[in-house]
């Protein structure tokens, strides 16, 4: 075998091993992550190549990126950086940005195109089902609470039934 071929071969199983090493640290914070839900401003594009899907906005995102411009003293996150956001969960588990006392968990979120990103931009369905997403409300998340990573698993309506 050529070095070529086998620098190939380990270059494809490196990326594989990546990418099924993300699969599985997703699925683990699905089954055990704490559930923690998002306000949001669903727009329900439809695309040719990727079927339907809503695109998400969440409340929190803006939130967050108010108070990076508020706060923006030689500190502006740059593209493709991940930090945390204190945040703090009301009695339904509705997560806000914390402003006062001591925050209840920390939130990681990303930075792309000048934006706060938690998360996902978009939650998919199957063609001819927009009539159930249209009451979507709130993304429901399982938030992994040591690294802040938070996983959509679906969504819910203004009462935070599951859709």
């Amino acid at each position: 075998m050529s070095a070529t071929r086998v620098l190939l071969v380990a270059g494809a199983l490196l990326v594989l091993g990546a990418v099924n090493y993300s699969i599985v640290g997703k699925e683990r914070i699905k089954r055990n992550g704490e559930v923690i839900f998002l306000d949001l401003a669903p727009v329900d594009p439809r695309s040719l190549m990727q079927g339907d899907y809503m695109t998400l906005r969440f409340r929190l995102a803006a939130d967050i990126q108010s108070s990076l411009r508020r706060n923006a003293a030689g500190d502006k996150p740059r593209e493709g950086e991940q930090r945390l956001a204190d945040v703090n969960l009301d009695s339904r588990r509705v997560a806000s940005l914390a402003r006062l006392g001591t925050p209840t968990h920390r939130l990681r979120y990303r930075i792309r195109q000048d934006a706060v990103w938690i998360g996902t931009n978009a939650f998919f369905f199957e063609e001819g089902s927009e009539q159930r997403y249209a009451r979507a409300r709130f993304g429901e998340f399982r938030l992994d609470k040591d690294t802040g990573e938070a996983v959509l698993v679906g969504l819910r309506d203004a009462n935070l039934s599951p859709l």
